[in-house]
């Protein structure tokens, strides 16, 4: 048997912002993909017609482009097996429905809201839950308690109907997941699920599903674990077709779950506990913000490479990958079973993380419009070099400020505590002595300033702790900053002097 070309499927539906939860579906299709050399393919699921959001088929596109997930195929993309939109096929489910019904698969159900609700009630009343399944289908308003004439007739004079799948009474549904292994469903536990609606003329998702699923020649179907009990449907749908030769392979994958633990992770946890649980910022029609990773100043890798981990595990001690590492490494055999646990204080790391290593200019182009909006104007080059001292200590280029606000704020009054501690006995006179040291450096780098510096303190016998914070108080004013050579050499010769004789001046000292 020739090994079939593997080819997956990231299929959301625009009702809504992209939780990150479905964008770490589409990651582990994309990497699934990418490491099989196949084919990742996204398809817009827009037959709910009812729950559409403006904006949010946008949205997915958008966010999926900023995590640096791309199709091979797919509604901006094209490809043999378009149209790639629900929508857009809608002509082709009903001759599915139907070749179901005539297979004796399916069949028609004209019952109205109303007398399904009269049933459910009834139900309730008799402490029972009401399924619609092989015990009652036969005595409603279906076709298999009608003549083909009634049913017909029905159809013509303009009834509503539904085709309903018919499930199986008490077989055993033996299924596979490459995840979760064995899976067995005994089908009287299930109902007969809606496949099509004449209201609308729309399938349901079940029905669509596998039909674009077929027809798009879709190898693995990797999705959420909320879609396994789906799965026996799914299973008898390929069998009714006739298409289990061509069936794909399915793994179901665990939820994302609170920090706590306990429940799936929700928009409102977020909100609740100061973190985003959209890619991006996520404004809805009716007004209200939800907040996104990127706008929370988060790294599309530092972001990608969080999820890639709630839920697999690589097998080794190694938690920082690239997009490249990871399709080389990802296997579902490594996916687990149970559910991940979102801990934000995890995704804030893994962004310092790439915060380090970044391209100093790439963090100049953001820093830059950050001084600005404190009214600090600065050269690019400056900036850069500022960006290369500090983001060692950064997690968000929104902490550059607080990291380096006080190379263009210099002190005016001095923290009381630090002074109390440091600027006393000897210091005061040695930061003195440090001053002319470095007004004699003509070459006012980092490298040489410490290098000069330390070998006069050594010559003198001065404790290094002792002059090194009191120089600090002098220059920041307090118990802040990075290397004193690395401020110093930011801020200039003349800038740096200027601060030790202000300093020098105006600290009053406490030991005498």
């Amino acid at each position: 048997m020739t090994k079939r070309r593997v080819r997956v499927r990231f299929a959301p539906s625009p009702t809504g912002p992209l939780h990150m939860g479905g964008v770490r579906t589409a990651l582990y299709n994309y990497l699934f993909a990418r490491r099989a050399g196949g084919d990742f393919i996204i398809r817009i699921e827009d037959t709910d017609s009812h729950r559409y959001v403006p904006g949010a088929e946008e949205y997915i596109f958008d966010a999926l482009q900023w995590c640096g997930i791309r199709a091979d195929e797919g509604v901006r993309e094209g490809g043999p097996h378009g149209p790639y939109r629900q929508s857009e096929r809608k002509e082709i489910y009903l001759q599915y429905a139907l070749r179901l019904v005539e297979s004796g698969n399916a069949y028609y159900a004209f019952d109205t809201p109303e007398a399904l609700d009269a049933l459910r009630t009834e139900a309730e009343q008799r402490g029972d839950a009401f399924a619609y399944n092989y015990k009652v289908r036969g005595r409603l308003a279906t076709s298999l308690a009608m003549t083909d004439e009634e049913v017909r007739a029905r159809i013509e004079r303009g009834d509503q109907w539904v085709i309903r799948f018919m499930m199986p009474e008490n077989e055993e549904v033996h299924m596979h997941d490459l995840i979760r292994g064995e899976v067995t469903v005994n089908t009287s536990t299930l109902d007969d699920k809606v496949l099509y609606k004449s209201a609308d003329r729309l399938p349901t998702y079940h029905l669509a599903n596998i039909v674009d699923d077929h027809l798009m020649e879709i190898s693995h179907v990797i999705r959420g674990e909320e879609w396994l009990p789906s799965l026996p449907l799914h299973y008898l749908l390929y069998r009714a077709f006739g298409w289990t030769d061509t069936q794909p392979e399915f793994a179901h994958l665990p939820l994302l779950l609170k920090p706590t633990g306990q429940g799936k992770l929700s928009k409102r946890d977020g909100d609740k506990m100061g973190f985003p649980v959209f890619p991006l910022e996520w404004k809805s029609p009716t007004g209200e913000v939800s907040r996104g990773y990127r706008e929370d100043g988060y790294f599309p890798e530092a972001f990608i490479n969080m999820l890639a981990l709630l839920g697999w595990n690589p097998g080794t001690e190694q938690e920082l990958f690239s997009m490249d590492e990871l399709i080389a490494d990802f296997s579902l055999e490594r996916v687990s079973k149970a559910g991940a646990r979102f801990n934000p204080d995890k995704a804030r790391w893994f962004n310092a993380q790439y915060m380090h290593v970044r391209d100093n200019d790439e963090l100049a182009e953001a820093y830059l419009p950050l001084l600005r909006e404190h009214g600090v104007e600065i050269p690019f080059e400056k900036a850069a070099r500022i960006a290369g001292y500090i983001k060692g200590r950064a997690a968000f280029v929104s902490d550059f400020w607080e990291l380096s606000y006080f190379l263009f704020r210099a002190p005016v009054s001095f923290d009381a505590k630090v002074a109390e501690k440091y600027w006393k006995g000897e210091n005061p006179e040695s930061v003195a002595g440090l001053r002319e040291v470095l007004a004699g450096i003509d070459d006012f780098t980092n490298r040489n300033m410490e290098t000069v510096c330390h070998a006069w303190i050594e010559e003198h016998g001065y404790k290094m702790g002792q002059i090194m914070n009191a120089f600090r108080l002098a220059i920041v004013g307090e118990s802040k900053g990075f290397s004193m050579y690395e401020m110093c050499e930011v801020l200039g010769k003349e800038e740096t002097l200027r601060r030790l004789d202000y300093a020098l001046a105006n600290i009053p000292r406490t030991d005498r």
